[in-house]
């Protein structure tokens, strides 16, 4: 539903309007959970987890900042996923991760290596470095709209985002590194 048609609709119907909201945005909320850390077996409790705050804290919201506001929501719930699977320490979680039956084999392990690279040079990222390179690189948000919803002036958004591509480039030589050692330099 257009923001101008819930605007239309009254200040106090707001389940229709947080409706509006997730048809909008709800992509890019999971979008943004998932590369902010949150695990696959994990992903469906985060977003709903987000969506429970928004409704919460629904009358802070303005259409103008939207992006924004659910942004910081999915990057405190990001921190606490991941914070409350380190404490946990689960392993094989992932295993019952539905397969996609098109591609073959070969491209599933390959997507699935590549994730977890991404996943782990991601992590190796500190939050505030992270969440920049993640709006810029992988949701191609502009330099200002990140400026906007992380709360930080121009240049620190670009001292991040230099940072993060640092740590994604040394990251990617490790890995490099590590498959040419272990093929025995066959890549």
């Amino acid at each position: 539903m257009p923001a101008r048609v819930v605007a239309q609709l009254g200040e106090n119907d707001t389940s229709v309007q947080l409706r509006a909201l997730m048809d909008e945005h709800f992509a890019f909320v999971w979008r943004s959970l998932r590369r902010l850390g949150v695990r696959e077996a994990q992903l469906d409790d985060a977003a709903q987890q987000v969506w429970i705050v928004v409704s919460q804290k629904q009358s802070e919201l303005r259409v103008e900042t939207a992006r924004a506001f659910l942004f910081a929501i999915a990057l405190r719930v990001a921190s606490d996923a991941r914070r409350t699977l380190r404490r946990r320490r689960e392993v094989g979680s992932e295993a019952a991760e539905p397969m996609d039956e098109r591609p073959g084999p070969d491209e599933l392990v390959d997507r699935k290596r590549s994730r977890a690279i991404l996943d782990d040079i991601l992590d190796a990222m500190p939050d505030d470095v992270r969440a920049v390179f993640v709006l810029f690189e992988l949701d191609q948000t502009s330099m200002a709209e990140i400026a906007g919803i992380v709360g930080a002036p121009l240049g620190t958004v670009a001292s991040r985002l230099r940072r993060g591509r640092e740590i994604f480039e040394l990251e990617m030589k490790r890995v490099r590194a590590r498959d040419s050692f272990h093929t025995g330099g066959a890549r």
